[in-house]
């Protein structure tokens, strides 16, 4: 009788074990990530359990268990979603979706090394690379943002060349496609955000009420955006942090670092990061929490510790799967006007860039900005803010602020047509494979084609999942293959 009550207590253990999930477990079996996880629980899409298979509000240290039931559900749902709107964009090809690649490859080492609205996922650029270009060749990318197309490049023992009009996405792509010695970067992200606590806890208590602390010049701001959107202390914090970087190597690094820490920090609702409509200064009802009230930011420091270490990792992994001797530049240009072939020689040597070409070949993989959507500069505001970075918002092509209407879309077509032409100098097809990913919903760019002098041999089609945190219309791009 003994062994059959402890054979039955075994298998009720084995069973709630099976059922019931730790943080990291629930993440190798969905194949995300340990905080895509965290945040479904944070945002109540999946509830929280103890060992014993009970539900609980608070879960003590190592304690928290996620039902894989209600995981499964979850993530049949989400297919669900997927397939719905594949059907309503009338997309046949459920390849191109990637809707099997797991998040945490999604999002995969530098790729979310800093938020940026407007990217398209590392698998894309993949897979067209991998099928059109061969190591050494040379892929060019005019509109470069945050520098997916180069990181992946990199990966892949492609040489790449980016240009972008925004310093801060210029900034972000050079510290992406940077090479680090490990050792000093980890030694000085930990020794800037450690003293940048000890400032913090010397100078304000724990209600954030600041203490006996004598203005420094560098602690000092005039803009009015920054009191406006960050609480006192948080401030203090950034700037001191800021005040510290010129000490270091890695400084473009830091500033990354400062900046993600930032945008998260700032005083606004936790479901309007991409978009934020207001400072909030009260405790809030909020949206992702299903009504539960919030409090807006006051301390960059939980966020400045995680985002330093998950920093070390992502630029960790990277180097580990960068190939050796791949070139990868990117310049703050206006791609209309920006002589290619002089600025890579300037860097590379003189007829570096000539060569490449006819040794080996090269292309161009990118994605232009669409009509009327993104601000990208203004997207970025607290980073430009903060650093002092000179805005060109007026160069931007196709920016929110200008609308959709029927003179935007003519600007729009002669801007994108003027890069197109431009690079087309240095890059002619057919001797070169090109590739446009844009969402043309407004059938702007045949014409744009045509003024560039280039023909359409193929169109891929795929879904686009969310890409702000209210946005859920679904929409398709449109991959062309051009001569």
């Amino acid at each position: 009788m003994h062994s059959r009550i402890v054979a039955h207590k075994q298998s009720q253990t084995t069973s709630l074990a099976n059922e019931f999930l730790t943080i990291s477990e629930a993440a190798a079996f969905a194949g995300k990530t340990r905080s895509n996880i965290s945040y479904l629980i944070q945002y109540n899409r999946l509830n929280k359990y103890n060992p014993n298979g009970e539900r609980i509000e608070r879960a003590t240290s190592g304690e928290l268990r996620i039902s894989r039931t209600e995981l499964l559900d979850y993530l049949r749902k989400s297919q669900e979603r997927i397939n719905r709107r594949m059907k309503e964009l009338s997309i046949t090809n459920t390849e191109l979706s990637f809707a099997e690649v797991p998040e945490r490859i999604r999002t995969k080492h530098v790729h979310r090394l800093h938020p940026y609205l407007g990217k398209f996922i590392p698998q894309l650029v993949e897979y067209f690379l991998s099928r059109y270009f061969k190591a050494g060749q040379v892929v060019v990318d005019p509109f470069c943002g945050s520098g997916t197309t180069l990181v992946q490049a990199s990966e892949m023992g492609i040489n790449s060349v980016g240009m972008d009009i925004s310093e801060f996405n210029v900034l972000i792509s050079r510290v992406k496609i940077a090479s680090y010695d490990l050792k000093l970067a980890e030694k000085e992200i930990s020794e800037i955000t450690a003293r940048t606590v000890a400032f913090s806890e010397a100078n304000f208590d724990q209600e954030m009420e600041m203490l006996a602390l004598k203005e420094r010049s560098y602690l000092e701001n005039e803009s009015d955006y920054l009191n406006a959107w960050f609480a006192k202390r948080s401030l203090k914090e950034l700037l001191f942090f800021k005040s510290l970087i010129p000490e270091y190597k890695y400084q473009d690094l830091l500033k990354v670092l400062l900046s993600r820490t930032a945008r998260s920090c700032r005083l606004t609702y936790h479901y309007e990061l991409a978009n934020p409509s207001k400072p909030i200064r009260e405790p809030y009802p909020c949206y992702k929490h299903k009504g539960k009230i919030c409090r807006p930011v006051t301390s960059i420091l939980p966020r400045l510790k995680f985002y330093g270490r998950d920093t070390l990792r992502r630029i960790s992994e990277f180097s580990k799967l960068r190939a050796r001797d791949t070139t990868a530049l990117v310049f703050e240009a206006d791609s209309r006007i920006f002589d290619l072939e002089k600025g890579v020689d300037g860097v590379m040597g003189e007829g570096w860039f000539r060569r490449k070409i006819e040794e080996v070949g090269a292309g161009v993989f990118t994605s232009p900005p669409y009509v009327g959507q993104i601000d990208y500069h203004e997207q970025h505001r607290y980073a430009y803010e903060l650093f002092g970075l000179r805005r060109r918002d007026s160069f931007e092509i196709g920016r929110k602020s200008l609308g959709k209407g029927e003179k935007a879309r003519e600007e729009y077509i002669d801007g994108i047509s003027n890069v197109l032409i431009n690079v087309r100098k240095y890059l002619l097809p057919p001797k070169s494979v090109w590739f446009i990913v844009a969402n043309d919903n407004l059938s702007l760019y045949p014409k744009i084609f045509d003024r560039a002098g280039l023909v359409v041999r193929r169109v891929f089609h795929r879904p686009v999942e969310d890409r702000t945190e209210r946005d859920k219309g679904p929409y398709s791009e449109s991959i062309f293959l051009l001569d």
